[in-house]
């Protein structure tokens, strides 16, 4: 019965985590104005942890039987896994804008009474091996950090479903705002794997 629990609550939280950020959403409150507009990036980024720790609190106070673990000549793709990881989140890191994303920047222009600042977009650093290197690193996180449980293996299957989804629905989000540079650039750049390595855009 708690496993059911945890696996209704993964599901609501992806659900509600995509809902806020999906087109119709980010559509209304981009014709808001005043502290809705300026607030709404920054309350979902607050909503998004709030709701995240408690749930990862349960998860780990569950009873739990390990069915797989990393060890023995597997720790070998598991570092190299979680290497892979490690460069595409300091990547990314290097190319956005942390202050955009997390809406600070949104916020500090509504308390100095200017206008939103517009998407930023950029196609240097990782950016030009993957379109969505932090989703990229998301994959090998879930899969190789700790051992692999009754309890954990749903949500890891959950979440690594809802890391695609949600690239895809980012996309769409991004082609929406940003318009045919970055359905050119989509042409180009690999989504999720960077198997073509860097890319000389034109």
């Amino acid at each position: 019965m708690p496993h059911s629990v945890l696996l209704l609550l993964w599901l609501c939280w992806c659900i509600c985590h995509s809902l806020l950020i999906s087109t119709p959403v980010n559509d209304w409150l981009q014709r808001q104005s005043g502290f809705v507009r300026g607030a709404h990036r920054l309350a979902y980024s607050l909503f998004s942890v709030l709701t995240l720790l408690p749930l990862l609190w349960y998860q780990y106070h569950l009873p739990q039987e390990v069915v797989f673990s990393w060890s023995g000549w597997l720790r070998i793709p598991q570092v190299a896994l979680l290497l892979y990881a490690l460069i595409m989140l300091i990547g990314g890191i290097q190319v956005y804008d942390l202050s955009y994303l997390v809406g600070i920047r949104q916020w500090r222009s509504w308390q100095q009474g200017k206008e939103n600042p517009a998407l930023p977009f950029s196609c240097k650093g990782v950016l030009r091996y993957v379109r969505h290197p932090w989703y990229s690193a998301g994959l090998p996180i879930l899969w190789t950090v700790g051992p692999i449980t009754d309890a954990n293996l749903p949500a890891r299957v959950i979440l690594s479903l809802y890391l695609v989804i949600g690239t895809f629905l980012e996309e769409r989000k991004l082609l929406h705002e940003l318009g045919e540079i970055y359905r050119r650039y989509c042409q180009q750049v690999p989504m999720l794997i960077p198997w073509k390595g860097k890319v000389d855009l034109v």
